[in-house]
């Protein structure tokens, strides 16, 4: 098939695919050789050692994109041999030499552009694909070879950095904790002499003890903090560092960034977050000339004059890549209490659990302020996020922002997210493909339990390639726009109200005994549905192959290895997902494919067999909100699958797994469910966000309908050996590619749309 679907060394898979924009700091990572090389052309073979002393000195040539101001020595300076004292005798004439300078070529931004596509498909470029390549550029074989392992060797330094701010995260969280011991024993002793009292001796003893533990695990957890860092070798401190004082600066780590961030002050943020509320608040509320409704689709549209005149926006590019304006507003009601709203936006875990189809990653990197209270009024925050659509074949937006809560009134709140110029320069500007001028929402507190929600939604992001038939979508602003964060958070809302729920009639949890019973099945099938989001997007944590089936779909293949997870199958399980276009309303395909009646059309598990019903929960007000446990029946034997089906104003869902039957009959009883092993398959129903026009008119109404097509993404995964070490095959990979062909041309005959 042309693709090499050996399984890659987890290694490489982290060090090349690891996010560009994960990095906390630009300045402070590399010393010496290790910053020289991540901007320099180096040999083959000294690639994840480029600081090392016995790297050769070659050619060396800078790539364009990575040429900044730190240059090593040997970057300057040209040896002649291939020796160190070559032609010296007396090793002494190193010093005499007279030293040539290099030839620096600076790549064009084609040539950049283009190297750049190859390596999202390829990072290691077999030497016909170089060749190829070179020829087409216009450069030298050997000038492709080192631009690519510059780029190689520059992720796997951002990677490095990522893992940095997740080391400090936990350093933070195990200080907290420290504190809070110490504080608990500080109460129990005596205020005479420190010891303990008597009465509590053993409890204190304990505390003690933990505390010593903790201590243990604080200080392993900076040792591998500065390890990863390369600031100190293992079992050094700052105060017996080598490093010299002019350099402090240059070998800044994530620990440095308590007092400011990035070297912005924190007067300074809170300026511009304070300057960045009014702006939203203007925005959520502000009608005509700033906001002009569209007579064709009803959306509002940004009047950006009018935006440039009232904010005195600066409208010059200052050197970035030209970048697209994406603006929206949304007003939606949300079933939810608002101090619980706040805290999910405010607490990064609740805020990725809140929209698990659009976040696939997110880290708070940095607390600038705690804020007061219970609902941390006054919050400031320095975030990371990447942003997803559920289908490999759309690039995910990573950005950074600082987030900021406050209480506007008794009953109203706003919280807004804005990027800041100075961060992104220390981030590297060049890996920063999107921003956030001044957006959120303004949330108010009605009555019984639920909040008016006003969404802005305003970018700025670098063009990228995106597929045809996702152009109209993405580039109207609705994929990442204010509709889709609004009707997200309306759904999950709503599912969660329906979980908590106490009084669900009968015909809504058909099947199941019990409460404990209906809340296990929903928790298991929201959790299998937040696998499938995880498993789909075009996410670093995932290396897509593309391969092309007999059929000519275009699908893409990853492979991963479950070590330990108990919510999967253990060993290597390999993902295989492809989008199409469907001539069909998205209505009409939901249905359709949610439909156990008509299952036996499509899903080739079922092996055409009837499948029955044997529970029926559902999770929201529409009926399409639903999780079922089905029933197949063949010849050869019998089998259930759980589903759980969402649909919202802008996209639908159907996952979908194999369950074990004893497994599934105890969780319906009540039993947890977080020990099943469960591996996700299913669909994601996009419309195509094309307004299609009636070709004739007339006063029927069934005649009237403007719907255009559907986006429909089909994933399926399969466990393709029980043991963690094993190999990818490529006979695994055919026969994912098999099921999922197979699967898409069922769907197209059952549709009678063979020919979308």
């Amino acid at each position: 098939m042309g693709v090499d679907m050996s399984n890659p060394p987890a290694s490489r898979t982290k060090d090349y695919f690891a996010s560009p924009a994960l990095s906390l700091s630009l300045a402070g990572i590399f010393r010496d050789g290790a910053a020289a090389a991540a901007n320099m052309e180096v040999e083959e073979g000294d690639e994840g050692s480029v600081g090392g002393a016995g790297r050769r000195e070659e050619t060396v040539e800078i790539s364009s994109e990575n040429s900044g101001h730190a240059r090593s020595r040997s970057a300057e300076e040209d040896f002649d041999g291939d020796g160190e004292n070559d032609g010296d005798e007396d090793g002494d004439g190193d010093k005499n030499k007279k030293k040539k300078r290099k030839k620096y070529h600076r790549h064009t931004a084609e040539q950049i552009r283009e190297m750049e596509a190859l390596f999202k498909e390829s990072p290691h470029p077999d030497e016909k694909q170089r060749q190829q390549l070179s020829k087409q550029l216009g450069l030298a074989p050997r000038q492709v070879k080192f631009w690519f392992q510059n780029r190689r060797t520059q992720i796997k330094a951002i990677q490095e950095r990522h893992e940095n701010s997740l080391l400090k995260t936990e350093m933070d969280k195990l200080r907290d904790e420290n504190k809070s011991l110490r504080e608990t024993i500080k109460k129990s002793a005596c205020p005479n002499c420190g010891f303990a009292t008597s009465s509590r001796d053993s409890s204190v003893a304990t505390e003690e003890q933990q505390l010593r533990i903790e201590n243990a695990r604080l200080k392993s957890e900076i040792e591998k903090l500065r390890a990863a860092v390369g600031k100190y070798p293992p079992g050094t401190s700052p105060t017996n560092s080598s490093c010299s004082a002019g350099n402090d600066q240059e070998n800044r780590s994530s620990l440095d960034f308590y007092t400011g961030i990035f070297g912005l002050e924190k007067t300074r943020i809170m300026e511009i977050v304070h300057q960045s509320m009014e702006e939203l608040k203007k925005m959520a509320t502000a009608g005509n000339p700033l906001w002009v409704r569209s007579v064709e689709t009803g959306r509002e549209i940004l009047n950006y004059d009018e935006y440039v005149r009232e904010f005195s926006v600066d409208n010059s590019s200052n050197g970035r890549p030209k970048r697209s304006i994406e603006a929206s507003r949304e007003t939606g009601v949300v079933f939810v209490d608002l101090p619980r709203l706040v805290q999910s936006f405010m607490d990064v875990n609740q805020w990725v659990e809140m929209f698990p189809c659009m976040i696939s990653k997110a880290a708070t990197v940095a607390v600038i302020s705690p804020g007061e209270g219970p609902n941390k009024n006054g919050a400031v925050q320095l975030m990371f996020a990447e942003l997803q659509m559920l289908t490999p074949m759309v690039p995910t937006r990573e950005v950074y922002f600082i987030r900021y809560c406050n209480q506007l009134s008794a009953d109203q709140w706003a919280i807004v997210d804005v990027s800041v110029d100075k961060v992104e320069e220390n981030i590297d500007a060049s890996l920063v493909k999107c921003r956030k001028r001044p957006s959120g929402c303004i949330i108010e507190d009605k009555s019984n339990g639920h909040c008016k929600v006003i969404w802005v939604e305003h970018l700025e992001c670098q063009k990228s390639i995106i597929p045809t038939m996702y152009r109209a979508i993405v580039n109207s602003g609705l994929a990442f726009g204010a509709r889709h964060w609004i009707a997200t958070l309306q759904q999950q809302c709503e599912r969660l109200v329906f979980f908590m729920a106490t009084n669900v009639p009968t015909k809504d949890s058909s099947g199941v005994a019990t409460l404990a019973g209906r809340k296990s099945i929903l928790k298991l099938a929201q959790r299998m549905t937040w696998g499938f989001c995880r498993a789909l997007g075009a996410s670093s944590y995932h290396t897509w192959s593309k391969v092309l089936s007999k059929t000519g779909d275009d699908i893409r293949v990853a492979s991963r290895k479950n070590l330990n997870d108990p919510g999967e199958p253990l060993g290597v399980i390999v993902c295989a997902v492809s989008s199409v276009w469907l001539p069909i309303s998205h209505h009409i395909l939901f249905d359709f494919l949610r439909d156990e009646t008509r299952r036996n059309e499509w899903d080739i598990m079922s092996n055409g067999g009837p499948v029955q019903s044997i529970a029926n929960l559902a999770k929201g007000q529409d009926r399409g909100n639903a999780v079922t446990i089905q029933a197949t029946k063949s010849k050869e034997s019998s089998m259930w699958i759980l589903q759980d089906s969402c649909t919202n104003a802008y996209e639908s869902m159907v996952v979908y797994a194999a369950v074990d039957i004893t497994g599934m009959q105890s969780v319906m009883t009540g039993c947890d469910a977080s020990s099943i092993a469960i591996l996700p398959y299913g669909f994601s129903i996009l419309p195509d966000g094309l307004e299609s026009r009636p070709l004739v008119i007339t006063s029927q109404p069934e005649e009237k309908s403007t719907e255009g097509g559907s986006l429909l993404t089909i994933a399926f995964q399969i466990l393709t050996n029980t043991s963690p070490t094993a190999k990818l095959t490529l006979e695994s990979v055919e026969s994912v590619n098999s099921i999922i062909s197979c699967t898409l041309q069922k769907i197209k005959t059952s549709l009678q749309c063979e020919d979308g």
